[in-house]
């Protein structure tokens, strides 16, 4: 029998052909059962899926116009999904990194050094107070739920809402801010509806200071105030509501000239007799008290006559 020697030319294109199968198995390994091992990833240990990181918090607090931000750690998340759903409607806000609801505020992401997916939640407000909860898609399903806390700042100014000074006097308006976790951004002044500018550091100074942990106080000093220094004041701090006072600004003037007219500053004689008949009716027996104020009015009508 004759044997067949294969030439050299032959045995070179057989381990060509050798190569490309190799290659071609290594790749289908790749690609079908490589990728679906990678997905169904066994795990060992203590935890054989998904877990939330006991060391995730249940409360955030925040302010009232900040961002929040929900953190939920799930370690060995695998090929699960985390969603984020509003616990007060049931609404399902993300999926993943998608979003689920028309409010642009609320979005997720994911911090891979980590392991957290954090819900964000924009320019907070007092309706976005209450639980949320991050949900892993297992069977059956994990929750965690974490309740976002919105504090209210409170402002005002300080004193009486409206103010008398004289002419030449230094005024000092203090607008206190309480209850804020950050420091506002800013804390604009208004006079009228015009911002107050340190133009003039001799006529006007603004100051601000945090006392505190949660106290903000802007201070506006007007010198040597004037009439036309009169008007409203507003103090308006960022993503704050504002707080307002009148100030008057008086020439030598009594307040009570601000309020009557300067015809009216001095008080007409028979309102003193009619408070004293009145005082004295107080502690009188009633029908001696009807007669003596009877007699009053009978009095001041002639006066006024």
């Amino acid at each position: 029998m004759k044997t067949l020697t294969p030439s050299p030319r032959t045995s070179s294109g057989l381990l060509v052909l050798t190569s490309w199968i190799l290659i071609l198995l290594e790749l289908c390994t790749v690609f079908s059962g490589g990728e679906a091992a990678h997905a169904v990833k066994r795990f060992t240990g203590l935890y054989t899926g998904p877990y939330f990181d006991p060391t995730t918090t249940t409360n955030i607090t925040t302010q009232l116009g900040t961002h929040a931000y929900l953190p939920c750690k799930v370690k060995q998340l695998g090929n699960k999904s985390v969603s984020w759903i509003r616990r007060r409607d049931a609404h399902i806000l993300t999926v993943d990194r998608y979003t689920f609801i028309a409010d642009d505020r609320f979005q997720a992401f994911l911090v891979e050094a980590t392991d957290t997916w954090t819900l964000q939640v924009k320019y907070v407000q007092p309706r976005d107070a209450g639980q949320y909860e991050c949900q892993v898609s297992t069977e059956p399903k994990m929750s965690h739920f974490i309740t976002l806390n919105v504090v209210v700042p409170k402002i005002e100014i300080s004193g009486e809402s409206d103010i008398y000074v004289k002419t030449g006097s230094t005024v000092s308006l203090k607008c206190v801010i309480t209850q804020s976790l950050e420091e506002p951004a800013y804390i604009f002044w208004y006079h009228d509806g015009e911002r107050v500018l340190k133009y003039d550091r001799s006529a006007i100074d603004i100051r601000t200071d945090r006392v505190g942990t949660d106290t903000t106080v802007s201070t506006l000093i007007i010198f040597h105030a004037r009439t036309e220094d009169s008007g409203n004041y507003t103090c308006s701090p960022s993503n704050l509501d504002s707080a307002s006072v009148l100030l008057h600004v008086l020439n030598g003037e009594h307040p009570a000239a601000m309020q009557r007219g300067k015809n009216s500053a001095s008080p007409i004689p028979a309102w003193s007799h009619l408070s004293m008949g009145l005082g004295l009716a107080a502690c009188t027996p009633p029908r001696f008290a009807i007669a003596v104020a009877l007699s009053l009015a009978v009095l001041v009508e002639l006066l006024a006559t």
